[in-house]
């Protein structure tokens, strides 16, 4: 009789148990979830929910969406306007960009979820943009010293931008990996400059070394300035950004990798256009450095027709 009377519990709570977890799976087979949010500039919102949302749901009110930063402030929703293959389609009062981050919140159901740019997207951003965009020499004038110095020659500077985007990267990678994993986590980010100098220190008396042995027609051409990679601005800068951004390990590199072949891409064109110089007639007084002078500029007003460009349309 004991033991039928056990029999018939375990029996009731392997039923009990079976049945929650029947209610469990209907429930989170019934829960709605919000599949994907796409950020279309310059002023909407498309969204995807799955089951899609009713009539009733389909209210501006029922929308909340702000900045990552500003989760207070949110924006006001205008209209909200279905779409033939259930998504809904938000009209917000402030410009948006796909390239930011948002928070979207929704009171029914209750539904909430960051918006975040594309991972791949954002690396191509942000490549493209260091590399033509905003690009080093001829929007933000750095590293002169060495694009005037190193490119007469076209071998000498297609030789000086391979160096330089090797050394762009090795010290860029290994700054960013000394910052996060001991300047940060020990506060001692006051010596970033000296480390990162360090750094490029390092990497560029190897390949001294190296070229010395294997090249030395190449390392004749460079001169003094291979040696002044140590302390170009540009090469500085590129940790110094990843650094002050918090980047991450994808970051750094496209920004390093962006960096270095806008600098190599600098000095092949203005190389390029210095030799054609050699056969033009140049004043007297223009010549050297001040038509050298006077092509960086044009230069950069080409560039400028890079400005502006969205990769996140």
């Amino acid at each position: 009789m004991v033991d039928r009377g056990r029999r018939t519990a375990r029996e009731f709570f392997l039923l009990a148990l079976f049945a929650a977890a029947l209610l469990l799976i209907s429930a989170h087979a019934n829960a709605a979830t919000l599949v994907r949010v796409s950020v279309k500039a310059p002023d909407h919102v498309r969204i995807w929910t799955a089951p899609p949302l009713t009539a009733a749901q389909q209210r501006p009110a029922n929308f909340h969406f702000s900045e990552a930063a500003a989760p207070d402030a949110p924006m006001s929703v205008t209209a909200v306007t279905p779409q033939s293959d259930g998504s809904v389609l938000l009209t917000v009062d402030t410009t948006v960009r796909a390239s930011e981050r948002y928070r979207l919140v929704i009171d029914d159901p209750p539904l909430a979820r960051d918006v975040a740019p594309s991972r791949l997207a954002l690396l191509l951003a942000v490549f493209l943009s260091s590399a033509l965009i905003q690009n080093f020499v001829f929007t933000r004038y750095l590293g002169l010293c060495i694009f005037f110095g190193v490119s007469k020659k076209t071998d000498t500077a297609v030789g000086m931008g391979v160096t330089f985007t090797a050394v762009m990267v090795f010290t860029a990678m290994f700054s960013w990996a000394v910052d996060s994993f001991v300047l940060r986590p020990l506060h001692l980010e006051f010596l970033q400059v000296l480390v990162f100098i360090g750094a490029v220190a390092c990497v560029v008396q190897f390949l001294d070394t190296m070229l010395k042995k294997t090249h030395p027609v190449l390392h004749r051409g460079f001169g003094v300035y291979l040696m002044l990679i140590t302390t170009n601005c540009i090469i500085l800068a590129v940790p110094l950004l990843n650094a002050q951004a918090h980047a991450t390990f994808g970051e750094a590199l496209a920004l390093a990798l962006g960096s270095g072949l806008g600098f190599a891409l600098a000095l092949f064109l203005m190389s390029c256009a210095r030799e054609r110089l050699e056969l033009a007639r140049v004043p007297k007084a223009f010549t050297g450095l001040p038509i050298a002078f006077a092509l960086a500029g044009l230069f950069a007003l080409a560039f400028m027709g890079f400005s502006g460009l969205d990769f996140f349309r």
